[in-house]
Parts: C-alpha cells; sequence; structure tokens
C-alpha cells in the first residue's frame, strides 16, 4: 500500500547509485538481479536531442504504456543526486540547465531529488510504486538518470536511462537496473522479475526509438 508521506521517505534499498557500476552485471547489489540492455536508435546530434527530451521529459515511461502522476521536485534545493566515475567514486553529476523545465502539460522535467508515482503496464508487465530520480548527469554527448523505488511492493531497486551520441555519430539507449525481489511470487521464482525487467527495457526502447514512433 502506497504511503501518504513517501516524499519524506529514503529510497528501499541500500546499494544507491549502483546501477552506474561498471561491473554491475558481474557484482550487483546483494539479493539483486541486474539487467543491461542497449541499442542503437540513430545517428546525429538531432536523433540525440529528440532522445534527450524523450528521456528527461518522462517519455521514455509514458511511451512505454506506464501512467505518471504526482511528479514534484526536491524538497530542498540542497539535493544534487549521486554519481560515480569509472573507479566506483562518486563525483557529483553535471548539469547543462539548472532551471527547471516542464513538459507541454505542465509536467516537471526529470530533476535530481524529484518524486513520481509510476503505475501501469508495459509490455503485460505491471509497475506500481513510488519512484525518486537518484541523479542526473547531463553532459554534451551524454545524458543520464536513475530512479530508484521507494517503499516498493513488486521489486526493489533502481533503474537507470542513458542517451549517447558516440564519435562515430550513432546514437545509442541504454538501460541498467537491478531488481531485489518484494512480492512474494518474485521472491519464489526468480525468473518471474528477469522476464519483467526484459519485457520493461523493451517498452522503454519502443517509447525512444524513431522504428516505433
Amino acid at each position: 500500500m502506497r504511503r501518504a508521506t513517501f516524499r519524506d521517505q529514503t529510497v528501499d534499498y541500500a546499494a544507491v547509485g549502483a546501477s552506474q557500476a561498471a561491473d554491475l552485471l558481474q557484482y550487483p547489489p546483494e539479493k539483486s538481479i541486474p539487467a543491461a540492455d542497449q541499442w542503437r536508435i540513430g545517428s546525429g546530434e538531432e536523433r540525440f536531442r529528440k532522445a534527450i527530451d524523450d528521456i528527461l521529459s518522462w517519455r521514455v515511461l509514458t511511451g512505454a504504456g506506464l501512467e505518471l502522476s504526482d511528479v514534484r521536485p526536491a524538497a530542498g534545493p540542497g539535493y544534487t543526486g549521486v554519481s560515480f566515475d569509472e573507479e566506483g567514486k562518486p563525483i557529483a553529476p553535471s548539469q547543462l540547465e539548472d532551471s527547471q523545465r516542464f513538459t507541454e502539460d505542465g509536467v516537471p522535467y526529470v530533476a535530481p531529488g524529484a518524486t513520481a508515482h509510476v503505475v501501469g503496464r508495459a509490455r503485460g508487465k505491471r509497475t506500481d510504486g513510488d519512484y525518486r530520480v537518484i541523479f542526473l548527469a547531463e553532459e554534451s554527448r551524454r545524458v543520464a538518470f536513475a530512479l530508484g523505488t521507494v517503499d516498493a511492493t513488486l521489486v526493489s531497486g533502481e533503474v537507470q536511462f542513458s542517451v549517447e551520441w558516440r564519435l562515430n555519430d550513432e546514437v545509442w539507449f541504454e538501460v541498467r537496473a537491478f531488481d531485489i525481489p518484494v512480492a512474494a511470487a518474485y521472491r519464489t521464482f526468480r525468473q518471474l522479475v528477469r522476464r519483467r525487467r526484459r519485457a520493461l527495457n523493451a517498452a522503454y526502447h519502443r517509447a525512444v526509438s524513431p522504428l516505433f514512433a
């Protein structure tokens, strides 16, 4: 059951920011099931900018069939999120813009510390939970952010979305995640967690890929 005061709660897992770890698949957080998928979604700066807008305007979720509600910025001005370098040391993420942005529907763009409720089905797999933006990194050729669960009911953990404009002009979309089973069925049958993650990641891909526009 969703807490009415979830915005005052921290995320419900310990390995905050671990979706960025280079060795996530080899050494995932304890009791979690890791996953990483990436797809080439085009080339050129225009495609890169469009993909950035898709993920930062939450379209990566809504385009996957999920519903977003109660989106709010961080409760205080001091939250900057967490990021890690190649050696796993925490660093502060860079940002191209400090001002709050909004979609055409008036929904705040992704920002560090923002919270949202996500519910619905993506390719038949259910999502229902509260999430917090763990970090947002905006660089000249790569943009990424991660969502962490707050008081999860199905799986606990983190999912990271990133778009990279590589030097060969290709644009790639990547989803990295680790899921800790919470619901009884997922704790008993861990393969269901893997199936759910594959379906969700495929839905996220469809949401940002021009092939499915």
